[in-house]
């Protein structure tokens, strides 16, 4: 018997109607991560067949699924579909027309694969690292991204560029990927659109107080809470951690009076 005929959620895909048994892996990362809720606008990057648009339309409870694609997806319900390569401006320009933003961008392409290990891990980084800048452009501050990528000596490299765009990354391996598959989905959470990232040092001025003692300084528009500090002190604050929202400091230099 073919191994696919043996795959438990192969079969579990063709008796719930799903296009891909990959749309289990969508609910299982989830399940764990959030990243999808009711309301929400989804993306889907490579998203032919529709496996993951089925499953992102039943968690988003009536938000927008779009998915893009170079190969015609087969019509879903509820579902908008953009055929067109999804790095090009005419692409997003099209996603742009339908909504204003994007909530989460999701990613469970694979390139086409040559048995060559190496080359294949290669152009699978080569496609997440589209995927993500493509990300960059759709997600509003605060937003989500997964991808899948495999695994290899430029795994590592990847997920830290990830990390420098959200305010928090991580690595799923889901239940439904087969045992020997080397696949892994890297997730960002919280997408950054401020410039301010952690380990920073950068000078400011306590201009407020928060109601938990700690003084508030604004680095272009952008509150950073800094602990110690008191209105009216200029001070050289390293940056902490940084919130889609906000950001936490601590002084490293405290300018003398005069």
């Amino acid at each position: 018997m073919p191994a696919k005929k043996r795959d438990y959620y192969y079969n579990k895909a063709k008796q719930m109607g799903y296009r891909s048994r990959a749309s289990f892996k969508l609910q299982f990362i989830n399940k764990k991560h959030h990243l999808i809720k009711n309301g929400d606008t989804v993306v889907d990057l490579g998203a032919a067949p529709g496996g993951w648009l089925q499953v992102a339309k039943e968690l988003n409870g009536g938000g927008t699924v779009i998915g893009v694609d170079l190969q015609r997806i087969e019509p879903i319900e509820g579902v908008e579909t953009i055929k067109g390569d999804m790095t090009a401006p005419e692409t997003q320009a099209k996603i742009f027309e339908l909504v204003d933003e994007v909530d989460t961008v999701i990613c469970d392409a694979a390139p086409n694969l040559s048995g060559n290990w190496a080359l294949d891990h290669a152009r699978s980084i080569d496609l997440a690292t589209v995927a993500l800048e493509v990300a960059t452009r759709l997600l509003k501050n605060g937003g989500h991204f997964v991808v899948k990528v495999f695994q290899g000596d430029l795994y590592d490299g990847y997920v830290k560029k990830v990390e420098k765009h959200f305010s928090y990354a991580t690595t799923y391996k889901s239940q439904a990927s087969r045992e020997q598959s080397a696949e892994i989905y890297v997730i960002g959470k919280g997408f950054l659109t401020t410039s301010l990232r952690k380990g920073n040092v950068v000078d400011v001025t306590i201009d407020a107080m928060g109601k938990t003692g700690d003084g508030i300084a604004h680095v272009d528009d952008f509150v950073v809470f800094v602990k110690g500090g008191n209105v009216g002190d200029k001070l050289k604050v390293k940056i902490r951690d940084v919130k889609p929202s906000f950001a936490f400091g601590d002084i490293v230099e405290k300018e003398k009076s005069p």
